[in-house]
C-alpha cells in the first residue's frame, strides 16, 4: 500500500482559505440570526446583544405546514424522478435504441428552457385540470423539470458498468428486468443516491414554480421565507433565522450521504 504524500503547507493553507470563504456566508447568516433587527446594520460579526427572539418569531405553528409540504413534495419528486429517469438512462445505455444519442441530447436540451418561458401555459393547464395549489401538481411539475437531470447523471454512471456483466447474466438466463434490479442498480447505487440527493436539494430550494402555482394548501418553505420581505422593508435577522432552519435538512442529508455523494459524483469523471 502506497503511503499518502503530504501536501505542501501553501496548498494546505489555500484549501483552508477556500473552505473558510465558502462557508463564510453560512457563518454570517447564523450569527445574524442571533441579532436584533436594530443590530443587523452596519454588517458585523460581533453580536452585541444575543437573542433568540428571531427564532421564537419564525418558529410559529404555521411553519410546520410549510415544512411538511416541502418534505412531501421533495420526497415525492425524488421517488418519481428515480422511478422514471433510471430506467430511461438504462435503456439509453444498454437498450437497442436507434439514435439513442440524439434522444439523450433531446432530454438534455429541455433543461435549457427557462421556467419563466412556460409559466403561463403551465398555469393555465394547472387551473383547467384542478392542480393549482395541490401537492400532486407540484410533484408533477417538479418531476417534469428534474427527470432530464436524473437521466443525464445516471447515464454517466451507467456508462462505467461493464457490458460483459450483462452479457454474462444473459448467458445465465437472467431476464433484463432481473439484471436491472440485481446488477445495474447495485453497481450504480452510489450514483443513484447522489442524484436523488441533488434532486431533493433542487426541489427543496425551488421558489419560482411554488410562488406561481400555490397559494396556501401546497405552499412551501421558500414562500414562508418570502413573508418576511414586506413593504416596510426586509427583516434581515428573521430571514437569517428561517434560512438557518431551512438549510438544515439538505445539510444533514448531505452529511449522512457524503460517502455516496462523493463516490457518485466522481463516477465517470475519468475516462480511460
Amino acid at each position: 500500500m502506497r503511503p499518502r504524500s503530504r501536501l505542501p503547507l501553501p496548498a494546505v493553507l489555500a484549501i483552508w482559505l477556500a473552505a473558510v470563504l465558502w462557508c463564510f456566508p453560512l457563518l454570517y447568516m447564523l450569527l445574524t440570526s442571533f441579532k436584533g433587527e436594530v443590530d443587523v446594520l452596519p454588517p458585523s460579526l460581533w453580536i452585541a446583544r444575543p437573542t433568540l427572539e428571531n427564532y421564537a418569531t419564525v418558529l410559529r405553528q404555521e411553519i410546520v405546514h410549510y415544512i411538511l409540504n416541502s418534505s412531501v413534495i421533495s420526497v415525492g419528486t425524488v421517488a418519481a424522478c428515480l422511478l422514471l429517469g433510471v430506467p430511461v438512462a438504462w435503456a439509453l445505455v444498454f437498450g437497442a435504441l436507434r439514435r439513442s444519442d440524439r434522444l439523450f441530447f433531446w432530454f438534455l436540451s429541455t433543461t435549457l428552457l427557462p421556467p419563466v418561458a412556460v409559466i403561463v401555459p403551465v398555469f393555465l393547464l394547472f387551473r383547467l385540470s384542478g392542480l393549482l395549489d395541490t401537492l400532486g401538481g407540484m410533484v408533477l411539475i417538479y418531476t417534469g423539470v428534474n427527470v432530464p437531470i436524473v437521466i443525464w447523471m445516471t447515464r454517466s454512471f451507467l456508462l462505467d458498468v461493464p457490458r460483459e456483466i450483462l452479457e454474462s447474466s444473459d448467458l445465465d438466463g437472467a431476464s433484463r428486468v432481473r439484471s436491472f434490479f440485481r446488477i445495474i442498480v447495485p453497481l450504480a447505487r452510489q450514483g443513484i443516491v447522489s442524484t436523488g440527493l441533488l434532486v431533493f436539494i433542487f426541489v427543496w430550494n425551488e421558489f419560482f414554480f411554488s410562488i406561481n402555482l400555490t397559494y396556501v394548501h401546497a405552499a412551501t418553505v421558500p414562500e414562508y421565507m418570502a413573508g418576511f420581505m414586506t413593504q416596510e422593508g426586509l427583516f434581515w435577522a428573521k430571514l437569517c433565522a428561517i434560512a438557518t432552519i431551512v438549510v438544515l435538512p439538505p445539510m444533514v442529508l448531505g452529511w449522512l450521504a457524503q460517502r455516496s455523494l462523493v463516490r457518485g459524483l466522481t463516477m465517470g469523471a475519468v475516462k480511460g
